[in-house]
């Protein structure tokens, strides 16, 4: 677990952390977010290779690159210092990239000498916060900080100001083949379309039919229920029935409780009763869900 100065530090949030950057001082857009710390040589600059955003439009970052040469760089890139001269961004990356394309041979900046983990918790949070992390990035990121600083996935989502349950659902979707990530990764499919089917059993066959079919994801839960109940032995006809008799707050409760367990949950109502399936495909699986009910094994 996270001891409790991180928590703490990260509880503040990242306006406290970096000097609220992000936040126009007033109404007046013309007006300066927040003055440099000083300016430095571009080429005096690296990246941070934990930098949990990987992937970069080389659209969007021309489009800045525009901006830039019009108006300069307004607000300012938070890096650390890692030599004499020399810095290692913390926050800024897409600005700093841009700035390059632009031509810039000096980039404003703000310099916040911290530790490896803050730093990675900054990178984090503020990239959570902008919406700048596609689904398979800021699962990585919260996968690092587990791994590497001991967070639990509360911690996370205190920090991030979102539920447990979201950084659960963001990290079962390490659990999909590369295939898919890769389209994920690539905005092929969302990241509804990615947790609908991470728990079936050819999550490719299904990612390349969503694909090209250009299907919805309530489209996407449909194929994953079907696909699983087949696994189970139902019948084609079956499985297209009970599609069909479904409503949309069970399919939604299915979702759910498939998002909170981890495994692929059926639900089929009988007049006032009914039967709740959960599959599971091994022992490991079963003795893990036996934990999550307080259940002996």
């Amino acid at each position: 677990m996270a001891d409790d100065n991180s928590k703490k530090r990260l509880g503040r949030g990242l306006a406290a952390l970096i000097g609220e950057i992000d936040q126009p001082a007033g109404n007046n857009a013309d007006q300066t977010l927040h003055r440099p710390d000083r300016t430095v040589p571009i080429e005096h600059v690296s990246r941070n290779a934990n930098n949990p955003r990987r992937s970069f439009e080389k659209a969007e970052l021309e489009e800045l690159a525009a901006s830039i040469r019009k108006h300069g760089i307004v607000q300012p890139v938070v890096v650390r210092t890692i030599g004499v001269d020399r810095y290692e961004i913390i926050a800024g990356e897409r600005r700093w990239r841009s700035a390059q394309m632009a031509g810039l041979i000096e980039i404003p900046v703000l310099v916040r000498d911290v530790d490896d983990r803050t730093a990675l918790e900054i990178a984090i949070v503020e990239n959570v916060q902008r919406s700048d992390l596609n689904p398979l990035d800021e699962a990585m990121g919260y996968e690092q900080l587990i791994a590497q600083y001991q967070y639990t996935q509360n911690d996370l989502g205190e920090v991030i100001g979102k539920s447990r349950s979201h950084v659960a659902n963001s990290l079962r979707l390490l659990k999909l083949p590369k295939e898919v990530r890769d389209m994920l990764a690539a905005g092929s499919l969302s990241a509804g379309h990615a947790r609908a089917i991470v728990s079936v059993p050819d999550p490719i066959s299904l990612a390349l039919q969503i694909v090209e079919k250009g299907l919805s994801v309530r489209d996407a839960e449909r194929l994953a229920q079907n696909a699983s109940d087949n696994q189970n032995g139902d019948a084609p006809g079956q499985l297209e029935k009970k599609s069909q008799d479904k409503d949309t707050d069970t399919l939604a409760l299915e979702r759910n409780l498939t998002d909170k367990l981890g495994l692929s949950v059926v639900v089929n109502h009988k007049g006032q009763g009914g039967q709740l399936k959960i599959n599971y495909k091994n022992l490991d699986q079963l003795e893990a869900l036996c934990r999550t009910l307080g259940a002996d094994f």
